[in-house]
């Protein structure tokens, strides 16, 4: 079994092969769903040389059963096989999915360190968020990450629905200087730059969801646009993460995302799985003369989700490119919206 610890110091490629590999095959016997759908699909995993073979989960999965994976290596002599249960955000009448955590530890060293890689230490900022939909209800990874991130010691916090207190905070860190990260929903970060303007041009905005049904869904650009106008700011943050994984990918604009080295994107074709497509004759998308790799599905492998599922088939779109940054292109037709960072084209 992979030592967690060497998820997070994964360096290079060989690394990331090795540890997958590793984690594929405890999983393909030891999560009794993702064994049974690998069976089902007919694949011997004897035959699995290389990451972009494994078989992905359809995330719909973590609707209907219980994605876990014995045994734990913390958790064997406790009744319950989860300290937490996060969920996704649904609206009304869908069926929100459901992650079985059993050691938060990874969760927390995983965001922890991806923050890090990105940004740097987060003690460093005031972290300040704007997450009304997510903080009414439970079990909300996303508000969970945000917490302890913030932690006591900044200057940050959660605002609810009260712009005018966020207003005064942000001119207040404005004036002193301090790093300032405001992470928050779309609607609500709209709803706040309709009657509020400021002109922060080191501020760190960061969109990190859709419309969740407060509106129509607005184009990632026009979005972007609004948002920059609004506070003074040349670009758009934004972070790509779900309750389904226990890793985040960043982009510091330009809607162009990257990843932890324990996390990897895999584009396949959107009718048929196991098409995957190569990105190595593509450049960055935020390249002058960059050419467009192929949409398609995303797949993730997050080496974090160690004891539930690190392959998972998603219902978003999206284009990898050669340095493995990735774009999202929304959802796929007849996927359920969901809280992740989807704005639709």
């Amino acid at each position: 079994m992979a030592d967690i610890n060497n998820i997070f110091k994964i360096k290079n490629t060989d690394d990331f092969n090795k540890c997958c590999m590793t984690i594929f095959r405890n999983q393909v016997e030891n999560c009794a769903v993702y064994k049974q759908y690998v069976d089902l699909l007919g694949i011997n995993p004897d035959t699995i040389a290389s990451p972009e073979q494994i078989p992905m989960l359809p995330i719909r999965f973590f609707k209907s059963a219980k994605i876990v994976t014995f045994p734990y290596s913390t958790i064997q002599k406790r009744k319950k096989t989860e300290e937490i249960i996060f969920t996704s955000s649904a609206t009304t009448g869908m069926t929100p999915s459901k992650h079985y955590v059993s050691d938060l530890k990874i969760y927390e060293k995983s965001f922890t360190e991806g923050f890090k890689l990105f940004y740097g230490a987060p003690e460093k900022y005031a972290i300040l968020s704007l997450l009304p939909s997510y903080l009414e209800r439970k079990g909300s990874s996303l508000v969970y990450m945000v917490e302890k991130l913030t932690g006591s010691a900044n200057e940050g916090g959660f605002y609810l629905y009260d712009h005018n207190k966020l207003y005064e905070k942000l001119c207040q860190l404005k004036k002193s200087g301090k790093k300032t990260i405001l992470l928050g929903v779309t609607f609500a970060l709209l709803d706040f730059v309709k009657n509020y303007k400021i002109d922060f041009p080191e501020l760190i905005v960061m969109e990190t969801g859709g419309m969740k049904g407060h509106g129509k869904e607005i184009e990632r650009m026009e979005l972007h646009k609004i948002l920059c106008n609004g506070f003074g700011v040349k670009c758009i943050h934004s972070e790509y993460g779900m309750a389904e994984l226990l890793s985040q990918a960043y982009s510091d604009g330009n809607g162009i995302f990257k990843t932890p080295q324990w996390m990897k994107i895999i584009i396949s074709d959107i009718y048929d799985p196991f098409k995957r497509y190569s990105n190595k004759h593509y450049k960055d998308d935020s390249s002058s003369d960059r050419q467009s790799p192929q949409e398609g599905r995303i797949n993730v492998i997050d080496l974090a989700n160690i004891n539930s599922c690190s392959f998972i088939e998603t219902e978003d779109k999206g284009r990898l490119f050669a340095n493995d940054s990735f774009a999202i292109d929304g959802r796929l037709k007849n996927a359920e919206l969901r809280g992740c960072n989807m704005l639709i084209e």
